[in-house]
């Protein structure tokens, strides 16, 4: 991969430009990956398993090509901007950047999301038995053909609330630190790309509040020995979202390119 290269595949008309500065990263489930340039870069690997592996040489010599490719890329941009590179202070830069992190990481609603994280693990590791005796039930309703029960239905659908709570369990935290980093350095440098960055950032953390919400309330309903766990993780979750709905009031209307254009889905 060399610059030349990304600088022609940029040029794709269908590419919609900056549609993968708010997405999930759900590949798999994303209706718009044959407009999206990040993961026509991405699928150039799939067919290559060593590059995937963070223990073969392959995988770091793909990341250390992509640093060079993006440096220089970097370099380049900042000459056709007259932007002088080396005239940056980079040790007062690390110093601001470890500020605004130290400040993030201490916001309440980020220390909620990382909360989130830890009972999620707890839930899982508590019930790993009682996910394995949901599948033998549905397995057994299944193979009696019971009339009246849909075992094969249920089971995709709690399949399908785990992936959901797992895909975005971290993804909330993640997506709501760069949102508080973005209102603080838009703050401290008195830059307006910042906060509208943090609303981009802030809906989708939202949207994955949403998707998680409704793949507990879903689990609620399917395994009713365990509501209090459940309903504790509920409230966490919409009390985390109000919170973030009153920080981040203009997140709901900010338009993530493709996914919220003129009749697109969200």
């Amino acid at each position: 991969m060399d610059k030349e290269y990304i600088k022609k595949l940029a040029e794709n008309p269908n590419f919609i430009p900056g549609i993968y500065n708010y997405c999930d990263r759900w590949c798999e489930r994303c209706a718009f990956t044959a407009q999206c340039m990040t993961y026509a870069l991405s699928k150039e690997e799939v067919d290559n398993p060593q590059s995937q592996d963070i223990n073969n040489k392959a995988f770091w010599d793909k990341l250390h090509g992509i640093f060079k490719v993006t440096l220089e890329m970097v370099k380049e941009t900042a000459e056709e901007m007259g932007i002088d590179l080396n005239a940056i202070d980079h040790e007062d830069f690390a110093k601001q950047e470890e500020r605004v992190h130290k400040i993030v990481k201490d916001q309440p609603y980020c220390l909620a999301a990382l909360s989130y994280i830890k009972k999620v693990d707890s839930w899982f590791e508590s019930n790993k038995g009682l996910l394995e005796d949901k599948a033998d039930e549905l397995q057994t309703l299944s193979e009696a053909n019971i009339p009246g029960t849909r075992p094969v239905e249920e089971a995709v659908s709690i399949n399908d609330c785990l992936e959901v709570v797992r895909w975005y369990q971290h993804q909330i935290y993640v997506k709501l630190c760069r949102s508080a980093g973005g209102l603080i350095r838009g703050e401290l440098e008195g830059l307006e790309y910042f906060p509208e960055d943090a609303n981009g950032s802030a809906k989708v953390a939202l949207i994955a509040m949403d998707r998680s919400i409704a793949a507990w309330g879903r689990m609620y309903e399917y395994f009713p020995q365990h509501k209090a766990e459940i309903l504790d993780i509920l409230l966490l979750l919409d009390r985390l979202r109000t919170k973030s709905q009153i920080l981040f009031p203009n997140a709901r209307a900010f338009v993530r390119p493709g996914f919220d254009d003129e009749n697109q889905n969200s």
